[in-house]
């Protein structure tokens, strides 16, 4: 599993796998331990984590929310101490450690908030998400 086969459906809390597409919509699957299936349509607003990403001031402009999920796996090993009630300071010092250049202007707490809720998630229920995949290691030792 990766970051392209988890998204996240706007109004609806969690995150879900994508199970497969539909003539109408997409088939996902909650990633708790109730595993519910659901039918999204087309209206429905449905991200892929592998496609967002956080705003940044550098040249860039922003940098993969998967990026961001390895930097944060490589440095708090799953335990970060935060979750979506922590204080509002500690959660952007938190960004901010992780991810110096992020916008701050731009990167609202509302996603800090989820970025270290779905982080939380994927640690306890899919930490073998974090580990790079071996296209991507090939990729990079070809650039």
């Amino acid at each position: 599993m990766d970051f392209k086969e988890i998204a996240t459906v706007s109004g609806k809390g969690g995150l879900f796998t994508v199970v497969a597409p539909t003539r109408g919509g997409v088939i996902l699957e909650t990633m708790d331990d109730q595993k519910k299936k659901l039918v999204v349509n087309m209206n429905s607003k449905v991200s892929i984590l592998g496609e967002i990403s956080i705003y940044t001031t550098d040249a860039e402009g922003s940098c993969p929310l998967d990026v961001v999920m390895r930097k944060i796996h490589a440095e708090f090993d799953g335990d970060t101490g935060l979750t979506s009630s922590s204080d509002t300071e500690e959660l952007k010092s938190f960004l901010k450690h992780v991810l110096p250049e992020y916008d701050e202007e731009r990167v609202y707490v509302s996603d800090i908030k989820k970025l270290v809720t779905w982080y939380n998630l994927l640690s306890a229920t899919h930490p073998q998400v974090f580990e790079e995949s071996t296209e991507e290691k090939e990729a990079e030792s070809k650039d």
